[in-house]
Formats: C-alpha cells, structure tokens, sequence
C-alpha cells in the first residue's frame, strides 16, 4: 500500500498509539489502514459416495482440480456464500450443509472454510471459472492434479472420514506451498 484510500497522501508502516503492531498509516489524516485476512468459501458436494470437482478455467493454477469455492463477498454469511460459489462454478445447487472445516492460512492471509454438503440431483455444468465440473469415486480423485492444499486436506479428511463412517469438523492451519 503506497497511498491513504481516504486522503490519497502517502502512508508508511508504523506501530500505531495504543497498537501492537506495524500497520500503514496514512501521514496527513492519520488513518489507520487495517489489513485483514480475505475469507474463502467453498463446499464439498458429494451424491452418494462420489464428490464433485472442478477443474479450473483461471489462475491461479489453470486446468488443476479444486472444491467449488471462492472469496465471500460483503453482506454475505459463510454458507450463502459457499451457496453461491457451488452455483458459480459447478451450476450445482446443494442442501443439508454442515460445517467440515475452517483452515487459517496465514502465509496467504486467508481463511478457508468448507462445508459438507449434499446433492440432491446430478445436476451440474461448468460455470465461467471451470472448464469442466465432474462426480469422482473417492478411489479416484485426481489427486496429483488438485489445484491447492487445503482442498486436498478437506478430501483427505473426508475420505478418512467416509471410510470411518463419522464426519468430523476439523479446525487447522495450513503453511508452506498451496499448491
């Protein structure tokens, strides 16, 4: 950040009064520029024991497979955003969600949170970011070819699960790589 959203004068890092750590700061208005973590939406559709994936139509990682997810807009809750980026990318429509996992990726300054979902029906078709949206057995998800980590710690986790017969919520951080 070079620039003060508010009074476009030049800003620097600098620990605010009363703070406890370095954030821009605007040197004209003196306002304080926070900087959050951007939260991510997706879920994980499953009909029967076959889970839907899309395989990406945009970078990051073009072509790779991922969970139908994306960032969460302003005035949207966690599962109508979810919702609607199942829509987005997969033109699939989803019911009975729970709440599977919240991943804090703090390398990336994002949040990952991911629900169990159920389809009703096969319904599906590539939205604008995929080039294709397809039903995999859990025996053959496309491992080597998933898009980003934390989407292969959510499959992981639910074909664990699946094989147990119990879901767990799962709460992690995810460092290094995301791919």
């Amino acid at each position: 950040m070079k620039y003060c959203s508010g009074c476009g004068a030049s800003v620097s890092l600098q620990v605010p009064e009363g703070d406890d750590r370095r954030r821009y700061v605007c040197g004209s208005c003196q306002m304080v520029h926070y900087q959050n973590p951007k939260i991510v939406v997706g879920t994980l559709p499953v009909i029967g024991d076959r889970v839907l994936l899309c395989r990406r139509a945009i970078e990051p990682r073009h072509g790779y497979w991922t969970l139908p997810a994306g960032f969460m807009e302003s005035r949207e809750t966690l599962l109508a955003g979810a919702r609607r980026e199942t829509w987005e990318e997969a033109r699939a429509v989803t019911c009975c969600e729970q709440l599977y996992a919240v991943m804090s990726i703090p390398d990336a300054d994002q949040v990952h949170v991911f629900y169990r979902a159920q389809m009703e029906l096969p319904d599906f078709s590539p939205g604008l970011e995929s080039l294709e949206v397809d039903l995999f057995a859990l025996q053959s998800i496309p491992w080597q070819k998933l898009a980003f980590l934390p989407v292969k710690r959510v499959l992981t986790s639910f074909v664990e699960d699946h094989a147990r017969g119990k879901f767990l919520f799962r709460e992690e951080t995810v460092t290094g790589e995301m791919e």
